[in-house]
């Protein structure tokens, strides 16, 4: 997940708590077991067991999460995110008049809605504070806006944490744990499997060529923001499958962030441009600056996805960046 600054309570903020992901993968693993009277169970990435007497029929959560489950065949009952679920790239293609939107941007819940939706679990993100990977159980959970809000969530229904850190291979078998404790359809997981090795080894060839990437996220306040791609678990995944992504340098976690006027000193084959928040092509063009930079002025400008952690989602976007990288020149000196 692209770890992106976010406006809250009128405040530019960076995601260093609260929306990161980190380099190293690992953690509690999870459990379910049902019918028998077994009940169910599912631990989650910071060690906390979710037991009810029976699998959960009705599931909402952080539109990042929900939607990965939805690929594999668990529709889910109220969704919340940085965006509207009807503006989210994840649900593109979904009938989401069953799907009760109780947050559109983050940190915005409507718990009366979110109560009425009538949840057996609620599943979320936790992200790393810094690239070694370690949580910060002090700090909210990824979308809520506090730790009073997430107890108040605890509430409606018990939460399950899905930590965003190392290789999106690691996070994408975590989600598939889930997504089969909650009765996900297993001929979609492994269609979907399926799909993300062709797209992995396509995504490979095209990576050949050397063509270098940069992700960024530009706005005219906030500046350049380059992104680490050891420091997301996303552009982790390509980069193992040979994507030259620019190393920006810089001591910072995730992010380099630098002024317009230092822009043409990180040049790149082609710039993918954050579709949250972030600037359009048009308007990076428009910039003097940006203009200098090699992909901007041939055009190879693309759109950095924040797509789930699933199989089906992420072999969809890799199949766009190989294509994207097979038809791009190299352009910089």
């Amino acid at each position: 997940m692209h770890r992106r600054p976010r406006r809250l309570a009128g405040a530019t903020l960076t995601l260093a708590a609260a929306l990161a992901a980190a380099g190293c993968s690992g953690g509690p693993t999870g459990s379910a077991a049902t019918g028998d009277g077994a009940g169910w169970q599912f631990t989650d990435d910071l060690g906390t067991t979710v037991e009810l007497d029976e699998a959960p029929a009705r599931v909402a959560g952080l539109n990042d999460v929900v939607a990965s489950l939805w690929n594999y065949g668990v529709e889910p009952v109220a969704a919340f995110g940085q965006t509207s679920a009807a503006d989210d790239v994840a649900f593109e293609g979904r009938d989401l008049s069953d799907l009760a939107i109780v947050g559109e941007s983050y940190g915005q819940i409507d718990l009366e809605r979110l109560a009425a939706a009538d949840p057996d679990v609620i599943v979320t993100s936790v992200y790393p504070v810094d690239s070694s990977g370690s949580f910060d159980e002090s700090q909210p959970l990824y979308g809520f806006e506090s730790v009073e809000q997430q107890e108040q969530v605890a509430e409606i229904a018990p939460i399950i944490a899905i930590g965003y850190r190392g290789s999106a291979a690691d996070v994408i078998e975590r989600t598939v744990e889930l997504a089969d404790s909650l009765g996900a359809d297993a001929g979609l997981v492994e269609s979907a499997r399926a799909d993300f090795d062709a797209a992995s080894a396509r995504l490979t060839e095209a990576a050949a060529s050397g063509i270098t990437v940069l992700p960024v996220y530009a706005t005219e306040a906030d500046g350049w923001w380059m992104a680490k791609a050891p420091d997301d678990p996303a552009l982790r995944l390509y980069s193992d499958l040979g994507v030259r992504f620019v190393d920006p340098g810089g001591e910072g976690y995730f992010w380099e962030t630098v002024g317009w006027e230092e822009v043409p000193g990180y040049p790149s084959d082609v710039l993918l441009y954050s579709l949250r928040f972030s600037m359009t092509p048009e308007e990076i063009a428009a910039q003097p600056t940006a203009a200098l930079l090699p992909a901007v002025g041939s055009g190879q400008l693309h759109p950095w996805k924040y797509v789930g952690m699933d199989y089906a989602a992420q072999a969809a976007y890799m199949e766009e960046l190989a294509g994207w990288l097979e038809s791009a020149a190299d352009v910089t000196p």
